[in-house]
């Protein structure tokens, strides 16, 4: 495969039409980080909102020295929450272990709920055990999405502590709910899980059945 040609790519991204520069940043993901970075920092103030938050995801997998503070600052102090929701959301891709505060600053602190969901599943992606209390405090939200991804994270970091708090969703009117509960019991592992996913295994709706029964196998195939 021909690699890209970077003068190509960076006069693309001045290009006047939208499609040309978001083409330009997905031709980007087979650029190393090193030489995309400097071509992505041309769209982060894009006049386009799709250009800028694509613009920020990439800074998620291409990682540099300069990704974190940039980030970071997006999520803290764009006026528009979705810039902020893909910064949170970038970070989890970053991995960097820094992130972490930021990330319950935006959770607690953040009025927009998409904020506070890429918040937790960056939280997640981290795989931090400190983040048990914000997630944990995350179920309570008001919105699905963020319980989803609350209970997501939680089986991510194994939160085993906090399997009494998840439960209480086994019953949730939300099928994904329930499926990302399955789903995090798998990675926990404890009496109350295989309690739980047989329960599951007889839910009404295939997909949550089948992530259940797809945990209880993993489970039983780490303790043989």
């Amino acid at each position: 495969m021909i690699p890209p040609n970077l003068e190509q790519l960076s006069a693309q991204l001045e290009s006047p039409n939208m499609r040309d520069r978001l083409m330009a940043l997905a031709s980007l993901r087979a650029v190393q980080a090193s030489d995309a970075v400097p071509l992505i920092k041309k769209v982060l103030d894009d006049p386009n909102l799709p250009v800028r938050s694509m613009a920020i995801f990439a800074l998620g997998v291409k990682p540099t020295e300069e990704c974190y503070p940039i980030l970071v600052k997006f999520m803290a102090t764009d006026p528009d929450y979705g810039i902020r929701a893909a910064a949170a959301g970038a970070l989890g891709y970053l991995g960097d272990p820094k992130a972490f505060e930021p990330l319950v600053r935006a959770f607690y602190e953040d009025t927009e709920w998409l904020v506070r969901f890429s918040a937790a599943v960056s939280l997640g992606n981290l795989q931090d055990p400190r983040a048990r209390d914000v997630l944990t405090k995350a179920l309570d939200s008001q919105e699905v999405l963020v319980q989803q991804a609350a209970i997501a994270a939680l089986g991510e970091i194994k939160a085993t502590e906090a399997i009494d708090d998840i439960l209480r969703f086994a019953q949730s009117e939300d099928w994904i709910v329930r499926q990302r509960l399955a789903e995090a019991l798998g990675q926990l592992g404890q009496d109350k899980s295989i309690s739980a996913l047989n329960y599951l295994a007889k839910d009404s709706h295939p997909q949550v059945s089948e992530a259940a029964q797809r945990a209880l196998l993993g489970l039983s195939e780490a303790s043989s």
